[in-house]
């Protein structure tokens, strides 16, 4: 029974999701905690927009970039362990560094690197799923649970010392992602460390992008952006919820549990990723995900009490989970393995073009008019719907399942 299980935790399957237990544990952290700490520190709302933003403005530039090194490096690994170890650095300058400007540098610093290597994992633990027969949604799932548990412990923390430990907490969820990093498995398999050409042993269908120009088919882009329309409607949860909470006489341990629902609710998702990807087009996914946004963030500006707000957080089955499935699946089908990483990457660009202006956007929403600014959220959400929809009249699912049939499993 021992060995059993020690050889199931020395699987790719396995490391992979021990890893992905702390990638997002910089977020758990950070969404309680951030915009108090900051507000602590005499931060307005529009600078804290701001700080928010700056790193992802950063990594437009350097996206596409990290993603064409991770797909031409001898595996996607290298690129994951170099950025975890980076990410890992920058916290411990927030413990001696005060004011705006040092804090904007340390915090673009921090996520960063985090950010550019998150694709690039999704990328490659989705390939070497697909490749091994694995359940991606089950080691995938580990990255929302390590994310709930830290936001829970974020919560509780938060309660019992405040805003103090904020930075220590932070500095502990970076090291230990950087540890774990060391033991992740090589993703394209064998130790030849040979690319190989995707899909393997099947035809390609013509549709199926093999060079990053051929991504720019109007069917592709609209579902690119309408999913970072819905992504970007979440900033202002992301960016200002645990404030307008706080401010609205929430306690630390109920705002933990809030944020904790939303995720919580994510796991189903990703336990059912096999079954749901079968059952339903990529797009589909998305779509509802979409709609599920415009109805969670119009409660949101309603402020209503605790337990709505828990009920509509648990949207974020569909909102989050759902729609990165989808996403995901959805680039997977219409991308080759050699540039996989740089696909992932081209979408992320995409998004955080999306996230910049949205969050500076809410910066000044959220100091003008509260949770009023969750309706400008719905409508982005809306958006997102309208266009998704739109590449569904010009690629019909039945057409896209037909191009894929033989191709993919």
């Amino acid at each position: 029974m021992g060995s059993t299980l020690a050889a199931r935790m020395a699987s790719p399957a396995a490391r992979t999701g021990v890893y992905y237990a702390t990638l997002f544990m910089t977020g758990a952290v950070s969404n309680p905690f951030l915009p108090i700490w900051l507000t602590e520190k005499g931060i307005d709302p529009a600078q804290i927009g701001i700080i928010n933003a700056a790193p992802i403005f950063a990594m437009i530039a350097i996206n596409l970039v990290v993603g064409r090194i991770a797909d031409r490096a001898s595996d996607w690994r290298t690129v994951i362990v170099v950025g975890s170890i980076a990410a890992a650095i920058p916290p411990f300058f927030l413990l001696v560094m005060d004011g705006y400007l040092p804090i904007i540098i340390i915090w673009t610093l921090l996520i960063v690197p985090f950010q550019a290597i998150a694709p690039v994992v999704d990328a490659a633990a989705y390939r070497m799923a697909r490749r091994n027969n694995y359940d991606f949604g089950a080691i995938r799932v580990w990255g929302t649970i390590g994310f709930v548990a830290m936001t829970l412990i974020a919560g509780l923390v938060l309660d019992w010392h405040g805003a103090v430990a904020f930075v220590p907490l932070l500095i502990a969820v970076s090291l230990a992602r950087a540890a774990l990093s060391l033991q992740l498995p090589l993703f394209r398999g064998g130790e030849e460390h040979v690319r190989p050409t995707y899909p393997i042993d099947a035809p390609i269908s013509p549709l199926v992008a093999v060079r990053m120009g051929e991504l720019w088919k109007p069917w592709f882009i609209l579902t690119l952006i309408g999913a970072s329309f819905l992504h970007g409607s979440h900033m202002m949860q992301m960016g200002f919820g645990a404030l307008i909470w706080s401010e609205a006489g929430l306690p630390g341990w109920v705002i933990g549990i809030l944020w904790a629902v939303a995720p919580t609710a994510e796991i189903l998702a990703m336990f059912y990723f096999e079954r749901i990807t079968r059952r339903f087009a990529a797009r589909h996914l998305i779509l509802l995900g979409c709609v599920c946004g415009a109805i969670r963030w119009w409660g949101f500006g309603l402020e209503p009490n605790m337990w709505v707000l828990m009920a509509l957080q648990t949207l974020h089955l569909a909102t989050v989970g759902l729609t990165f499935l989808g996403i995901t699946n959805f680039i997977a089908n219409w991308t080759s393995e050699d540039i996989a990483a740089e696909a992932q990457s081209f979408f992320v660009m995409i998004r955080q073009v999306v996230t910049v202006i949205t969050l500076v956007g809410f910066g000044y929403l959220a100091g003008a008019f509260g949770a009023g600014a969750y309706f400008v959220a719905a409508l982005l959400a809306a958006i997102g719907a309208v266009m998704v929809f739109a590449s569904l009249m010009l690629m019909s699912p039945k057409v896209e399942k037909a191009e894929l049939k033989g191709v993919f499993r």
